[in-house]
């Protein structure tokens, strides 16, 4: 005897319990839009994202500049904080110290070379008139096109108002109080900046591993907990292995191009090596920079078109070297980054917060490329960066 199915009929009550449970979770859950209006939103939302935080950095400079710059600073003594707590000596009292010597040495040398640069200002419009009448003796094409483009702003004029125009007498200069009162109002800003930064600086090397803890402690899972201690020891490791190399081949530098403009004979000698050391900073602007401010002061300081250019050309041929060949050494392939990032890191940061921001842009780059490495989803960046 065959079974007999024993399914169990359709009822119209079942149906309907279908239907109304179908109804329910379409109302429950919103529609789905399109995939590719979906991932149309993020690229917007990112821009905005972006641009906010670039208004908020530019409008909060008085405030956010000092914390970078106590930042990258904290992050490349920490290491000297380090070893001074392996030889006991706690960290509040060799964050003073270290701050104090680091204060004593800058304040040193400005002292001895404030007095040098303040004249040399003082001087810099007659200086600003030879240099021009040496320029015009050492390359007189140059004074023939200027005699030329003289004679065509002339042009179709009459006598009397050339005789006028020879015979006119300069304006003379209404001193404004407000030149004064800003130029005060700058300078109050720049010593408060320092102020904060200084003592920010000291809490931050003061207070040791304290806020890299308390960053363990909010990641939720071991593997986060770790990878913030690898990025946080690369980062402090990279920016100062960088700062430090940099800072040493900047010294010597200075050194170097100071002792070659004394054997030349040109007055100030410490004074422009010194120059040269802090515009070595800046990637690219900084030398050029270099460049032009030792040919003025060469074409300055002798009366031969040989000579004047003797300052220059030995800075030139320096940075040659320390570019290709000593820097490369030093730091080896971990800073290799690539130059048209460098440069656009450097135009965006200068035009952000000035020449602080163009000393920035470098140890910035740096640490943006150490979280690049260590977070996949951002790989691709880390290679655009990359050289």
């Amino acid at each position: 005897m065959d079974a007999v199915p024993t399914t169990q009929p359709t009822t119209p009550v079942t149906v309907a319990a279908s239907a109304a449970s179908l109804r329910a979770d379409a109302l429950e859950s919103p529609p789905r839009e399109p995939i590719a209006a979906t991932m149309g939103k993020a690229p917007g939302q990112i821009v905005l994202i972006v641009l906010s935080v670039v208004a908020f950095l530019y409008f909060a400079r008085p405030v956010v500049l000092p914390i970078f710059l106590a930042c990258v600073v904290a992050v490349t003594l920490k290491p000297l904080i380090r070893w001074l707590s392996y030889c006991h000596i706690p960290p509040a009292f060799s964050a003073a110290m270290v701050i104090s010597l680091l204060v004593a040495a800058i304040g040193i040398g400005f002292f001895h070379l404030s007095r040098p640069a303040m004249t040399w200002i003082n001087e810099a419009p007659q200086q600003m008139t030879e240099l021009r009448q040496r320029f015009l003796k050492f390359f007189p094409r140059a004074a023939r096109i200027n005699e030329a483009a003289a004679a065509v702003n002339n042009l179709g004029a009459t006598e009397e108002e050339k005789k006028a125009e020879q015979k006119k007498t300069p304006l003379v200069e209404v001193k404004d109080n407000r030149g004064t009162g800003s130029f005060l109002n700058w300078t109050g800003t720049f010593l408060a900046g320092i102020g904060e930064t200084l003592v920010l600086l000291y809490l931050l090397l003061a207070s040791g591993d304290l806020f890299l803890q308390k960053l363990v402690r909010v990641m939720p899972t071991m593997h986060d907990k770790k990878s913030a201690v690898e990025i946080s020891h690369e980062i402090q490791q990279n920016i100062s292995n960088y700062l430090f190399s940099v800072s040493l081949i900047n010294l010597g530098m200075g050194l170097v191009v100071g002792g070659g403009l004394y054997f030349m004979g040109v007055p100030n000698a410490a004074m422009w090596g010194m120059l040269v050391a802090v515009l070595n900073f800046v990637p690219y602007f900084g030398p050029v920079a270099g460049v032009l401010v030792l040919a003025m002061v060469g074409l300055l300081s002798f009366d031969t078109l040989w000579q004047g250019l003797l300052p220059p050309a030995w800075y030139l041929l320096l940075h040659t070297l320390e570019a290709n060949l000593i820097t490369p050494v030093l730091l080896g392939r971990r800073f290799t980054l690539n130059p048209v990032v460098i440069f656009v890191s450097l135009m965006f940061w200068t035009w952000l917060w000035g020449v602080p921001g163009a000393l920035l842009s470098v140890p910035i780059l740096v640490s943006i490329k150490v979280i690049c490495d260590r977070v996949p989803a951002m790989s691709s960046v880390s290679e655009l960066f990359s050289r």
